[in-house]
């Protein structure tokens, strides 16, 4: 688990004026079960404990992202880093680690990356995080017409644009339209999506659609649009029920 990275526990003062506390829950309790600290509310109106939005936060940068979003179900505020020092109780090493890791973070995600053209093989840039669409100058130039591909499936083009979460290629070969998220058991529909990778919308928790494994244990052995290594995860026989236990495995 994410505990690891906080071994001391971290406690609200009771008396801090500046802080909102409030008699009920962690929301974000699935990363740790700190019942030594008050609950203090978010600008979001959401109840943590520093040592779970530490982990939180945690688990946010090691995902590759630069900002923090709340982790709870259905809520998308974004935390001010301000608010994140203050609230999570960060010591002077966990700010320099934030911020470092911030900044990698937001450099890697500028970074032009390449794929290889579906057609002719040669290196092409996605300009535009925006947009899958992709266009190629060699194709269209070879082939007398603009040629533009999906940059998640590696096919060619179906579909309107610009697009920011899938083509129009049609759906896995072999795959359920329909899956229960492994982690939590929301039943999540792939529609007409050929990229395999998804964040469930109910626990965060980003998995194949394909083989059902985490998108971290995915992504070591197959690539994005690549034939996972384990083949298809067979239909699901049951759903799994939404745990802390289940949460904290699958992190």
């Amino acid at each position: 688990g994410l505990n690891k990275s906080t071994p001391q526990r971290k406690c609200y003062d009771p008396k801090d004026p500046s802080l909102k506390f409030v008699d009920r829950e962690d929301d974000l309790d699935f990363l740790c079960e700190d019942f030594a600290s008050p609950r203090a509310e978010m600008s979001c109106g959401h109840a943590v404990t520093p040592t779970s939005l530490t982990n939180w936060c945690l688990k946010l940068l090691e995902d590759g992202k630069n900002s923090f979003v709340c982790g709870a179900s259905g809520c998308n505020a974004v935390w001010p880093y301000e608010e994140v020092c203050k609230m999570a109780l960060l010591t002077t090493e966990e700010m320099k680690h934030f911020k470092k890791t911030m900044d990698i973070n937001a450099a890697t995600r500028r970074r032009v990356c390449f794929i290889k053209c579906p057609g002719c093989k040669s290196p092409v840039a996605r300009q535009n995080e925006f947009n899958l669409c992709v266009s190629c100058k060699t194709c269209t130039e070879k082939g007398g017409r603009l040629y533009e591909f999906c940059w998640q499936c590696q096919r060619e083009w179906k579909g309107p644009k610009p697009r920011l979460d899938r083509c129009e290629n049609d759906g896995i070969t072999g795959c359920p339209s329909i899956r229960a998220c492994p982690t939590c058991g929301s039943l999540l529909e792939h529609k007409r999506n050929h990229c395999k990778h998804l964040t469930c919308p109910q626990c965060k928790i980003k998995f194949c659609f394909v083989c059902l494994k985490t998108f971290a244990e995915c992504s070591k052995t197959s690539g994005i649009s690549a034939p996972c290594s384990s083949g298809v995860a067979p239909r699901q026989t049951f759903i799994p029920v939404w745990s802390k236990e289940n949460i904290l495995t699958r992190l």
